[in-house]
């Protein structure tokens, strides 16, 4: 089993979720071809920390599946904008750690 870290990444936790929950459980190959046509950014990252994993355990993306793919949530960037009659408003600009791990399949 090997696995990938992708830590401190500018995405929601809740977008990437969607997306983590939809390879969880796929074969590594059919993971990555499905991410591929996914029209948001968190596909792009997931795939590229799925690529990582892969490569991290010396495995081919064919003979692996994605065991876990999971996201949380990492610190927000604070920001402000000002507003009307001298206030200001806060923006929070939430981060995200994707973590995931792929094993080899089980022959059944």
């Amino acid at each position: 089993m090997s696995k990938a870290v992708l830590r401190f990444i500018r995405l929601s936790p809740t977008k990437a979720r969607l997306i983590a929950r939809e390879v969880q459980g796929m074969n590594a190959e059919e993971a990555l071809a499905a991410l591929e046509f996914m029209p948001n950014k968190a596909a792009k990252v997931i795939s590229k920390v799925i690529t990582s994993a892969v490569a991290n355990g010396g495995y081919e993306p064919e003979e692996v599946e994605i065991v876990s793919c999971r996201v949380d949530r990492g610190p927000y960037l604070k920001r402000f904008r000002p507003r009307a009659r001298g206030r200001a408003s806060r923006i929070m600009k939430p981060t995200s750690h994707i973590y995931v791990e792929v094993a080899q399949k089980k022959d059944s």
